[in-house]
């Protein structure tokens, strides 16, 4: 009997080394599966190509996006220029022989002729000058050169307190500009008359503190009888 039990229960020394080789070899088959459900993961995320975030309906992707429409230039409104501008005629015409028979009144009293400097081509800047300057003192009457009318009193940058007055035809413009003041009761539409006081001289505008002076101008209107615009005419050769 005694040898029957012996066949019918293993030995503690027989029962070990079954065990331990069993669990030694779940433990290595759960390893080599796991390793390589780990191997097939990272080789299909290698495999896979990149993709592209794709835009939101209705947007463009950022490669392929339009280029933004430039933005529209800003447009600056045109300023009268400092004295009669330029048209499409020669610049510096002489005086038409019309003007010199009407024998125009120098606009600074007790100005000597002989006095005056032609300066109509000098460059003031990167332009040239287009007027004749008559320096005087602060404060020195200006005269009407000729009858006519106020057609615009402008303050302007470069100009200071000017007049823009037409001639009896609505031919031509005389223009003084870098006033002190002007005239009491001088108003745009106003008839004038040839030596009513118009002004005062001073150094408005881009004129010198230092050197009070009555820039003035003539000029051609064009067809359209614009105040600021026309045709520049030297004044020098007409009071000579």
């Amino acid at each position: 009997m005694a040898r029957a039990l012996q066949r019918r229960l293993p030995t503690v020394s027989d029962e070990k080394p079954r065990s331990g080789c069993g669990l030694a070899a779940a433990g290595l088959g759960g390893f080599a599966l796991g390793a390589l459900s780990v191997l097939l993961i990272v080789w299909a995320t290698l495999r896979e190509p990149a993709r592209d975030a794709v835009p939101a309906p209705g947007t463009a992707s950022p490669a392929t996006a339009a280029p933004a429409a430039p933005a529209a230039p800003k447009t600056q409104a045109a300023l009268p220029p400092l004295a009669g501008h330029h048209g499409p005629e020669p610049v510096g015409v002489p005086p038409p022989a019309e003007l010199a028979r009407r024998d125009l009144l120098l606009p600074v009293p007790g100005m000597e002729r002989e006095a005056l400097s032609d300066n109509f081509h000098d460059l003031r800047g990167d332009r040239s000058h287009e007027a004749l300057d008559i320096m005087a003192p602060r404060g020195t009457p200006v005269l009407a050169v000729d009858d006519g009318k106020i057609a615009k009193l402008f303050n302007s940058e470069r100009g200071g307190l000017t007049i823009y007055q037409f001639d009896p035809t609505g031919t031509y413009t005389y223009y003084y500009a870098h006033l002190d003041r002007y005239a009491p009761g001088l108003k745009e539409g106003a008839a004038v008359r040839r030596a009513q006081v118009l002004g005062y001289v001073g150094t408005t505008g881009n004129a010198g503190e230092d050197s009070p002076h009555l820039h003035f101008a003539i000029f051609r209107l064009g067809p359209e009888k614009r105040w600021w615009e026309g045709t520049p005419i030297n004044p020098f050769p007409l009071f000579r």
